[in-house]
């Protein structure tokens, strides 16, 4: 009976709460601080994937909206003045392509080809960057909450040492404890940065993948609009 309380306590002991609780305040310092970057990560990580997967379904519907569209002006007056990344690169290139053929002047083709392209591209660009601002937080957390966590670990086993020197005893009951603080301040590092890779190579494919439906949608309006200056 006594020998089950004595595992019960040592394993309540060793909780993770027990754990957080007994560290000193330098470690209990990296743990908060592992928690609150895993925190952030799941938040970033949720609201990403909610928002590159709502503009890639936008973007979609507006393509083929587009194509079954008959009257470019119209379009651009109704559903190219959304808030979605293929409207963005819609709307960059027919307003270039309103400045540079209805202003009375000889139409430049080459010219306005050229600031066609670049003026969707610039679009393009920066929905892109939009969508992956936060991005590098997941990439920042993937690379150094690890050695955040070693730090911890470092300070930890260092204080368990000094304990053992103080009290001239190096038997497990004395070591444990520090030594399992230190250990948990890695796991929370590697708790907070595995996930922060992942989604980050996730969420990067993903910005990649409307990234190139974007420049294939501007490809694609740019011929068009390439062959109302031939008939210009």
């Amino acid at each position: 009976m006594m020998q089950d309380l004595a595992v019960s306590a040592s394993t309540s002991a060793l909780s993770p709460i027990a754990l957080f609780l007994q560290a000193d305040i330098v470690v209990k310092a990296v743990m908060i601080g592992l928690l609150l970057a895993s925190i952030w990560t799941w938040t970033i990580i949720v609201s990403g994937s909610m928002a590159l997967g709502r503009a890639f379904r936008a973007s979609r519907g507006f393509e083929t909206d587009f194509w079954k569209s008959e009257d470019i002006d119209k379009f651009y007056e109704g559903p190219g003045r959304q808030d979605i990344p293929a409207a963005k690169v819609f709307s960059a290139g027919v307003a270039e392509w309103r400045r540079s053929v209805r202003n009375g002047q000889p139409v430049d083709r080459d010219g306005t080809r050229a600031r066609l392209a670049n003026a969707m591209a610039a679009a393009a660009g920066a929905e892109v960057d939009r969508l992956s601002d936060r991005l590098n937080i997941l990439a920042t957390v993937g690379s150094v909450a690890p050695f955040v966590g070693l730090f911890g670990t470092v300070w930890g086993i260092m204080r368990s040492f000094t304990d053992i020197a103080a009290s001239q005893n190096t038997s497990l009951g004395v070591v444990a404890p520090g030594i399992a603080e230190a250990l948990f301040a890695t796991a929370l590092g590697l708790f907070a940065a595995i996930p922060a890779v992942i989604a980050y190579n996730r969420l990067l494919h993903r910005v990649s993948k409307i990234e190139g439906q974007l420049h294939r949608f501007g490809d694609a309006i740019h011929m068009t609009l390439s062959r109302e200056l031939e008939r210009a």
